[in-house]
Parts: structure tokens; sequence; C-alpha cells
């Protein structure tokens, strides 16, 4: 009988990187994945701690499970991922096993099977580090590669380094082994975008500019991409890495949660606006035409009307092309949960609107600058008889085809745009 399992996963591109490393664990164990829950014998959930609003998903799973009991006994299920100590507590009962993600090694022998020392999904080391596991990849054309994991930052509205610990960096031939088996495989074919992952790329030990370039160095033909980056440390070093490696695409998400100094300083965001600007300028005039993004906090504790006002006109300012925009909610365990969330829901979702409508226009101009211009597009998806995917600058284009071209690199003429996305034809395949 084929065993089958069942991945669910919460939160960050961290955490689905850290998922296709659990799936290389139980598919070296015999096990098949399904996409129906009640089909599995193996349930493994993937935990993402950073809003409470993904905790409670988790409670609504355990009654799930106990419905999928009823008919099947010998199921089992796994937690594991970013879990704060005092979740732990609360999920000890809704499931058979919780693991820290650094655990995950441990699951052949929580079920019980042999982990044989050939095993296919385990690169021999000495570090002991579950990043040595070979993934599991969900996709053929785009790879997720961690760098590192941890914080040292201790923002005072996250929780990651009390779930993550401290940052340790992977070795560099690991991570070129690894970049390399996926754009290279031995059957061919390959991924045609990296993901370099971290919780802070920069502070990568001993270098993240040299790293960059030395994976730059690797043969074929794909994308370099990264996420997350921290301000502070976002050096002259990187962007001068950034122009001058071919394969790093236009892009960069760099979170400045705040168009205030106060409130950086509340949330422990050690950079001032000049600093922020200043950067912004320095990769502009290094990268023109680079695509920016941003993420934010809106409604954390104390901001005040006009603090949220210069958020706005630093976004008219930046112009970015795109924005995650949060509302803050409290996070146990963290610095910021012991201040009084004192913003109402109402006056959040306000600022919510009035942010947005800032971001719609001034991504609507950078759009417009691409129309009638030809762009290359990695196709991710299909909707109907419409493909989407994503251009060297991470905007999203949209385009109609007869065959099927998920996963390829198209050349594509855009013809109409909208603020965050753009509408092209065809004109070539790589």
């Amino acid at each position: 009988m084929v065993k089958k399992y069942h991945l669910i996963v919460f939160g960050c591109q961290m955490n689905v990187s850290d998922a296709e490393r659990v799936a290389g664990v139980v598919e070296n164990l015999g096990y098949k994945k399904t996409d129906k829950m009640a089909e599995a014998s193996l349930i493994l959930v993937v935990m993402c701690s950073i809003r409470q609003s993904a905790v409670d998903r988790i409670h609504g799973l355990v009654d799930k499970f106990e419905t999928i009991r009823k008919n099947n006994r010998k199921l089992k299920t796994i937690l594991t991922g970013c879990i704060l100590k005092k979740d732990k507590k609360i999920f000890v009962e809704g499931f058979d096993y919780l693991l820290d993600i650094g655990d995950i090694k441990r699951i052949p022998k929580l079920l019980k099977l042999k982990n044989s020392t050939t095993d296919g999904s385990m690169v021999p080391n000495k570090r002991d580090s579950y990043l040595d596991i070979a993934p599991k990849s969900f996709s053929n054309f785009s790879a997720n590669v961690p760098i590192m994991t941890g914080c040292n930052n201790f923002c005072s509205y996250c929780v990651v380094p009390y779930v993550r610990e401290r940052e340790v960096s992977r070795p560099v031939e690991d991570i070129i082994r690894e970049v390399k088996k996926a754009v290279n495989p031995p059957a061919g074919g390959g991924a045609k975008e990296i993901w370099l992952l971290g919780q802070n790329v920069n502070s990568y030990k001993p270098s993240f500019p040299k790293l960059l370039k030395e994976i730059d160095n690797i043969s074929g033909e794909f994308w370099i991409r990264f996420t997350s980056s921290h301000p502070k440390d976002f050096s002259d070093e990187l962007i001068r890495a950034m122009a001058k490696c071919k394969k790093v695409t236009p892009y960069l998400n760099l979170p400045v949660q705040s168009g205030d100094d106060k409130v950086l300083r509340a949330m422990k965001r050690w950079y001032t606006i000049k600093d922020y600007k200043n950067k912004i300028k320095k990769l502009r005039k290094a990268i023109p035409g680079i695509a920016l993004s941003t993420d934010i906090i809106l409604g954390f504790p104390g901001e005040t009307k006009q603090q949220f006002n210069n958020t706005v006109k630093l976004f008219k300012e930046i112009k970015y092309d795109l924005a995650y925009i949060n509302k803050y909610s409290p996070r146990a365990g963290t610095a910021a949960a012991k201040l009084k969330d004192n913003v109402s829901v109402e006056e959040k979702k306000r600022r919510e609107r009035v942010l947005t409508e800032v971001l719609k226009q001034t991504a609507l101009v950078r759009s417009k600058k691409l129309l009638g211009e030809k762009t290359t597009v990695l196709i991710n998806e299909k909707k109907s008889d419409i493909y989407f995917g994503k251009n060297e600058h991470y905007k999203t284009v949209k385009v109609v085809s007869s065959k099927d071209i998920v996963g390829q690199l198209v050349k594509v003429k855009i013809t109409s745009v909208a603020p965050f996305t753009l509408t092209g034809e065809i004109i070539a395949r790589k």
C-alpha cells in the first residue's frame, strides 16, 4: 500500500523552502504527496508565528485532524516551522509530534523507520544542520536556496529571533553546490530563477556581495533574486555587486516599515529615513530602472496621524513599484506587545486605504514606462487560457498562449498596463 503525506505550509518564502526540505525527508521514506488531506496517513504542517491570525488557523486544522482520525486510526501529524514556546504548550495536545524546524532530521526516527546511512535525501555532513537536507523542490523552474537562518535584530514587533534563534550562515560551498544542482540537473532542464533566502541576507558571513558574484559565475541561463534585506546592513559593496552581476535581476525588496524616525526607533529599526533614502538614491544611480518594493506596518503603537503622513510622504518620494502593507497587531512575546495598541482598527484600515491609493498611483506611473517595451517573463502559472509570470523587474505580466508555457522564459511586448499588472504579446520563446 502506498504511503501518502499531505503538507500544509503557512508564512514566508523561507517557510516554503523549509517545507521543501521536509518533503525531501518524507519522500525518501517512501511517502507520496497527496493534495487531499483525507487520503494521507501523514500530515505535516509548517507553521508561521509572525501574526496571531496564522497561529489561529492551526487551531482549525486540529479539528479537521480529529475528523480524519475517525476513518484513519493510523494517521500521524507533525507540526514544525516557526513555533513559539507558548504555542508549543497549546499544540502539544493537537499533534502527535512537535519539532523545531532544525530537528526535522528526526522525522524518520519519530515514525519508527530506519534512517539509512545511504539516505538519498541527506547530504553527508559534519555540522548536522537541517539545511544540509536535499530539498524536494515544489517547482521545476524556480528554486529556493536558503543561505542562512536566524536573526540578530530583535525588531520590537517580530518573533523571528525567538523561533529561528541567532543567525547562522551556510558554508559557501554548500550553497554553490545546491545552486548548481538546481540550474544544471543531470536530467537536463533546470531552474531559471534562484531565490537566495535568509531573514537578513545582507548579514551573511563571510560576505553576501562575494557570494552573489560566485553564483553569478555559475554556468547556465538563470536569474538571481534574494530576500530579505535589512536597510541598516545594505552596503555600498552590495550595491556595486548587484550592478556588476549580470544574472541579478533589477529588483529589490527593501523593507522600510515606517516613514517616521521616531516610529522606527520604537520598532528598534536602527536606521533613519535619511539613511534609507540615501541608499535608494545610490541604488537607482548604480542600477537605472531598478524596481523597488517595501514592507510597511501601519498603526504601530503610538503612531500619530502626522507620523503616518510621513510614511505617505516617503511613498510619494520613493515611488515604489510594489509594497506589502500590513496593519499592526500585537504578537505575544515581543517587546511591542507590552505597548498599548492605541490606534483603532478603523483608523488602521483608513491608513491602509490612503497608502494603497498612493501606491497605485506611483506603481502606474512606473508601469507606463514599460508600455510598448520588450521584456523577458518567466511564466509561473495558468488560469483558464491566460498565463501569468514575472519579468526581470518582478512585475506581474499576463499573456495568452495556445501552447503550455509554464516554466518558460518568453519575450513579451507590453501592450497595456495597470498599476500592478502588465499585459503583453509573446514575440519569442527562449
